[in-house]
Parts: C-alpha cells; structure tokens; sequence
C-alpha cells in the first residue's frame, strides 16, 4: 500500500489561488489575478496489517485583486474579507495583550 500522506502532499502542491478562485480574467483589455490567502494540511498513517486512512482540509480568503489596464498595475483589497478576518484576530490580540499587561502589574 503506497504511503498515504506522501501522496496526499502531492496532490496538495497543486491547491493555490487557481484551486479556489480560477485563473486570471481579462474583460474588454483590463486584466484581473485574483489574490488569496490559502492554507491546507493533511495527514494520514497506516498499520502494520496495511489497515490505513488519511484525509485533509483547508481554507482560501479572497485577499483582492491585482488589476491591469494597459502599462498601469493596482492591487484592489477585497475589504469585507479582510475585515471578517482582521477583526476577529484584534479581538483576540487585544484579549492576550490585556491578559500580559494584567500579568506584568502583579
């Protein structure tokens, strides 16, 4: 039986941008190359009676867009997806940055 995981980190180097959100677009001569952050992991094993099983996941957010119109090259910021990630995270630097200043007055 192969190994499972080395299998399953060759198929994970083909996720990406492309994976989740296509290739680039052009519309009436303006191009657009989507930009995401994405994440996947995956694991799996096997015994020695070659009983096995593996399984993966991940995730992709849509970051922006680069935008091309002619010689002059802008990135546009998805905003609603930053913001869906950006305030949750402060929410929980601001919660561990209160608990270290509490912790440091002692």
């Amino acid at each position: 039986m192969p190994n499972i995981a080395l299998e399953l980190g060759k198929q994970s180097a083909s996720f990406g941008v492309k994976s989740a959100y296509g290739e680039e677009v052009e519309v009436d001569g303006v191009r657009m190359i989507p930009v995401a952050l994405t994440w996947s992991g995956f694991g799996g094993g096997s015994d020695e009676a070659g009983n096995g099983g593996g399984g993966g996941g991940g995730w992709a957010i849509p970051v922006g867009a680069y935008i091309r119109k002619g010689d002059d090259l802008r990135f546009e910021p998805n905003l609603v997806s930053l913001l869906a990630v950006a305030i949750p995270f402060m929410w929980v630097a601001g919660r561990a940055l209160s608990r270290v200043i509490r912790f440091l007055k002692k």
